[in-house]
């Protein structure tokens, strides 16, 4: 018999229909992410879970499921997922870490352009009807060569950032919670400072690390307060490093030049103050989305989940809590 499976949200077609075929699978809603409410009660006689970073998989929905034995997260991240109590009632919990290296780095590299040289302003711009011509002055932005970029986080999509950065002439600065070994930071042309130092140093500054109880707003007031005034910030890790309120603050008042994002503190949830303002790029969590890189995800999510209901232990179990 074929192990009862429930997919919360539809993945690309091709590792769909392969999940379909190797379990009883269920498609938990093919339009929006579902409710606890709902999710609970799909899940209840599921012995697999594929899930995405948008589900809540707490103790309380854990609880109503007693016959769950794997849970595949379809994403690097897992802290929507309860992993100690997951650990406790003994079910494997997996993820699909490294596969989506380059394109988020890319995405960032996006960013840093889009914020630097005010692209959304003038794409805009142009879409009212206001190009009129060529100007000296219009929408002057900021060139990289030169400039340093401090990046937090240094884990596999910093040092690929760090990597492309260099093409554009960046210096490249970093803290990371272990400071890497010097060979690595040689190969990498990468400083390592401590937070205050690069906050204050760093003419753009690009978010990668993870999110746990230290690095929870990490970027409050009293560190934004030690950035440049000409400074960009670009958070493509998870929203809650950053206090969004703050940087809103700044960034209205003129304390910060401008910041790109693609992660929100209470997504989907974007905080209104960023709505308004012309010197930030709001991007809907894209990072990773590119038909190439989803496809792989996708696939790696299904493989991991089969392998755990079949007994195995998959390649990418996540081990600690």
């Amino acid at each position: 018999m074929k192990p009862r499976v429930l997919l919360t949200h539809p993945l690309i077609k091709e590792a769909m229909d392969y999940l379909s075929s190797q379990t009883e699978l269920e498609l938990g809603t093919s339009g929006d992410f579902l409710p606890p409410s709902e999710l609970a009660e799909k899940i209840k006689d599921k012995e697999g879970l594929l899930c995405f970073l948008s589900d809540t998989i707490d103790r309380e929905l854990i609880e109503k499921a007693p016959f769950l034995r794997a849970i595949s997260n379809c994403a690097v991240g897992t802290n929507n997922i309860d992993l100690k109590l997951a650990r406790n009632r003994g079910i494997t919990v997996t993820n699909t870490p490294d596969i989506l290296t380059e394109s988020t780095a890319d995405l960032t590299l996006a960013l840093i352009l889009a914020t630097t040289r005010r692209l959304i302003e003038a794409d805009d711009f142009c879409r009212q009807g206001q190009f009129k011509g060529w100007k000296i002055d219009l929408f002057l932005g900021q060139g990289l060569p030169g400039k340093t970029l401090g990046i937090i986080g240094l884990g596999q999509i910093g040092q690929a950032v760090a990597r492309k950065a260099q093409a554009f002439g960046l210096k490249i600065i970093y803290y990371n919670r272990h400071r890497l070994s010097p060979e690595k930071e040689m190969n990498l042309k990468a400083e390592y400072r401590h937070l205050d130092s690069l906050l204050a140093e760093a003419d753009i500054i690009s978010i990668h690390a993870s999110l746990n109880p230290e690095s929870y707003h990490l970027i409050a007031k009293d560190k934004l307060a030690l950035i440049k005034k000409s400074a960009v910030v670009i958070n493509v890790a998870r929203g809650a490093i950053v206090d969004e309120k703050a940087l809103a603050e700044a960034l209205k008042t003129g304390r910060i030049w401008a910041a790109g994002f693609d992660v929100y503190e209470h997504e989907p949830r974007i905080e209104p103050e960023l709505l308004s303002l012309k010197n930030v790029v709001l991007l809907p969590h894209i990072g990773s989305a590119t038909y190439e890189t989803r496809l792989k995800m996708s696939f790696m999510a299904v493989n991991n989940l089969i392998e755990a209901l079949a007994g195995k232990t998959p390649a990418n179990l996540v081990k600690d809590s």
